[in-house]
């Protein structure tokens, strides 16, 4: 499955890693989302997810699209095994929304913490730090979904 530019996945550790540039709006959301769930479908196993939001310097959602967004992952992802999804984000918009989300997906199989430092971020999700770096380390193609 190839992956847009702003998307890594990691087979081997079971990593999703989505790291949007500039505005962030329902289109943005509606994408990851696809390929969240396109992933879930494919793979038929659990995979935490990380979103580096530090390069995103516009946002535009609103809170009724943010709820009826995590209420339909609840939605979907019920009966599944539990996954991680670390939200890096220091804009006030992009956190107060994030808390939003995991407010809304708590006491499901989806746990969102928000974090202003990817060291912690790392920790948390149980992989290196340096793997969670501004750009992916390496020369390789890391947009494509990797076995």
């Amino acid at each position: 499955m190839k992956l847009p530019p702003d998307i890594q996945f990691y087979h081997d550790i079971r990593l999703l890693i989505y790291r949007p540039r500039g505005l962030i709006d329902q289109a943005a959301i509606n994408k990851i989302t696809s390929v969240i769930e396109d992933l879930e479908a494919a793979t038929q196993e659990p995979f935490n997810r990380f979103s580096d939001t530090s390069e995103v310097h516009e946002v535009e959602l609103n809170f009724r699209y943010v709820i009826d967004l995590s209420l339909h992952r609840r939605v979907s992802h019920a009966g599944r095994a539990p996954v991680k999804s670390a939200i890096l984000a220091t804009d006030s918009t992009l956190v107060h929304y994030a808390r939003l989300l995991a407010v809304l997906t708590q006491g499901s199989s989806i746990q969102v913490r928000v974090f202003q430092n990817r060291k912690e971020a790392a920790q948390w999700l149980g992989v290196p730090v340096e793997l969670l770096a501004e750009k992916p380390a390496g020369g390789a193609d890391q947009s494509n979904y990797r076995k």
